[in-house]
């Protein structure tokens, strides 16, 4: 048995693709319900109801989903260019640090600056210091062949130190009885509510406009055009005139950049301040989904959505039928491999000898 690539792919092929890889997660999820002596139809309603079923949960999951979106435009954006940013995490918390050393020790300094000016340099520079925490790893990629998969991943537990160090010391919040918390952002900085009564903030527009713009710069501009070229064939790229060192630090700031304003976002929208257990895994979730929505920007919302809504959804049935909510990770990831398989199989057909 061997896989043959295909000449051309049939529409069948297309339709059946995505069919079978949803068919699949089914299967692996309700094999897992049944071992847990739940009653399948029950379960799937009570993941449907708890992320979707009431404005409540409607704006929970979307809630949940703005950290996602970002992250998983961070990851798509620099696997296009075959960077491989497994960092989004360490950026996340580095913008977040960033965000509320502008926005939350403001005071004192002396002078006052407006608060929607305040606002604008507090984006800024979480998605700065997101962008530089991704450029070292992306220039010793292009000038020395440095795996970059390493040295991303292990800045996360750097970053995660670092972060720690900072709440402990000169960020820690004085009136927090000792919880290792930063302090908070003046009240004139956070985000406002698209819903009210919910935490549903304003971030969510910005995230899914951010999506859009991200989709028109990787499809109808000179930039895109070099990202694709450079994550197809860099040599060829290089070869045809594209300035591959270039566009991969481009692609590394804004990769970086992305996963920072995940983090201020997140400060601004949700918590007010920092602490460090305030992401579950959103950088690493970011990977899964750019992965779900085949690298697409606008398709990385619709990833977010799907991923929020089952984690939210498990969260609610896991307290009426007693299934554990590790069932919510094990249905994304059965997502996710096989929609990579059923992507695999439009492009190559198996070959029986």
């Amino acid at each position: 048995m061997q896989l043959v690539k295909r000449n051309t792919t049939s529409p069948a092929v297309l339709v059946l693709a995505p069919i079978s890889a949803v068919l699949f997660t089914l299967l692996i999820s309700t094999l897992l319900v049944l071992w847990a002596g739940a009653p399948v139809g029950q379960t799937y309603g009570l993941i449907l109801q708890g992320g979707f079923g009431s404005v409540f949960a409607l704006s929970e999951t979307l809630t949940r989903a703005v950290p996602l979106i970002l992250t998983g435009l961070a990851a798509a954006v620099a696997f296009k260019a075959r960077l491989f940013n497994i960092g989004a995490e360490g950026q996340l918390y580095v913008g977040a640090l960033a965000a509320v050393a502008v926005g939350g020790m403001h005071g004192g300094t002396g002078f006052e600056l407006p608060a929607a000016l305040l606002f604008v340099l507090m984006l800024l520079a979480a998605a700065l210091a997101g962008a530089l925490l991704l450029l070292g790893p992306a220039l010793m990629k292009a000038r020395l062949g440095v795996d970059e998969v390493v040295t991303t991943l292990l800045l996360n537990f750097i970053v995660l130190l670092f972060v720690s160090l900072m709440l402990d010391g000169p960020m820690k919040d004085p009136t927090a009885m000792g919880w290792p918390q930063s302090v908070a952002l003046l009240a004139d900085l956070e985000l406002g509510k698209l819903i009210a009564q919910t935490r549903l903030h304003t971030g969510l527009l910005g995230a899914c406009a951010l999506a859009v713009l991200i989709w028109v710069l990787m499809k109808y501009t000179v930039l895109g055009f070099d990202i694709r070229a450079v994550g197809t064939n860099p040599r060829a790229a290089a070869f045809a005139g594209v300035p591959v060192t270039r566009t991969v630090v481009l692609v590394a700031m804004l990769s970086g950049a992305l996963a920072g304003l995940a983090g201020a976002i997140e400060v601004a929208g949700r918590t007010s301040y920092l602490t460090l257990d305030m992401s579950p895994g959103y950088g690493y979730s970011g990977i899964v989904i750019a992965m779900l929505a085949g690298l697409h920007p606008l398709g990385v919302v619709a990833a977010s959505m799907f991923v929020a809504g089952v984690l939210v959804g498990a969260d609610s049935m896991s307290r009426a039928v007693g299934v554990p909510t590790y069932i919510a990770d094990v249905i994304v990831a059965a997502s996710l491999i096989s929609v990579l398989v059923a992507t695999l199989m439009t492009q190559y057909r198996v070959k029986f000898k």
